[in-house]
């Protein structure tokens, strides 16, 4: 099986105390993969990771043939500023940012492209709409359409489903299958364990240590997630410091 990620004895952190403590493991090419756990359980922590936004504190990531500028992240809503005088049509067109640059103008083929995009996520009608003035389910939509034009190999999603509307989650989830029918990479960070059971083949659950990886019917058991929270509940000290990974 041809690998997209390998984490060999992956330690990363803030200010050098462990967030994500000795994690070994694979994420296959083309699965689609939840990372699951409690609070603080390290899940963001190893997107970033993988982005470089983190350098490893110990071991390493390797990747499958694939290069960092080949990898589209959808950030959490809480770190998107929305203030930015930006209307949605020049949002989403920043996934074009690798292939044209970033004071290229658009031609007539890029912008159709776009337009595209914001068709795809449900957004017709509002391309001059500026991104300040949408609802958290709109923005979440202009973001998966910039995420559409990327056309990434490996997608990386930090809640994408969190404080949306349900016909906005049941949208974007058929754009993360689509995503997986097409043979990409996708991990993403979740919480709701219905929508990982419904929607996610595989899935990866973290208490800042590696707790169970595999095919989600065996992950999501009640002994693992019981387990998951008495790990994190265990981590005492400053934060993103765990009694057992100090030792």
């Amino acid at each position: 099986m041809n690998h997209a990620l390998s984490f060999r004895n992956l330690t990363l952190g803030y200010d050098r105390h462990p967030a994500v403590y000795r994690l070994d493991g694979e994420i296959a090419a083309g699965s689609l993969t939840a990372i699951v756990g409690p609070n603080g359980a390290g899940k963001s922590t190893v997107l970033k990771g993988v982005t470089g936004t983190l350098r490893p504190l110990e071991g390493r990531i390797a990747f499958g043939g694939i290069a960092r500028s080949e990898i589209a992240y959808l950030p959490q809503q809480s770190d998107i500023d929305r203030s930015f005088p930006i209307a949605v049509t020049d949002l989403v067109a920043m996934g074009l940012w690798r292939e044209i640059g970033g004071f290229a103008g658009l031609r007539a083929s890029h912008r159709a492209r776009v337009a595209d995009a914001i068709s795809a996520v449900g957004l017709e009608g509002f391309e001059k709409r500026p991104i300040g003035s949408l609802s958290g389910g709109q923005i979440q939509r202009a973001l998966f359409a910039r995420l559409l034009l990327q056309d990434a190999r490996l997608v990386l999603l930090d809640e994408p489903f969190t404080a949306i509307d349900a016909r906005t989650v049941a949208d974007l989830i058929g754009v993360v299958r689509r995503w997986h029918g097409e043979g990409r990479t996708v991990l993403a960070v979740l919480h709701d364990v219905d929508t990982v059971r419904a929607h996610f083949p595989r899935t990866l659950m973290l208490a800042r240590e590696l707790v169970a990886h595999g095919p989600t019917a065996q992950v999501l058991t009640a002994e693992n997630q019981f387990r998951a929270r008495q790990m994190c509940e265990a981590c005492t000290g400053p934060p993103h410091t765990c009694g057992r990974s100090a030792a």
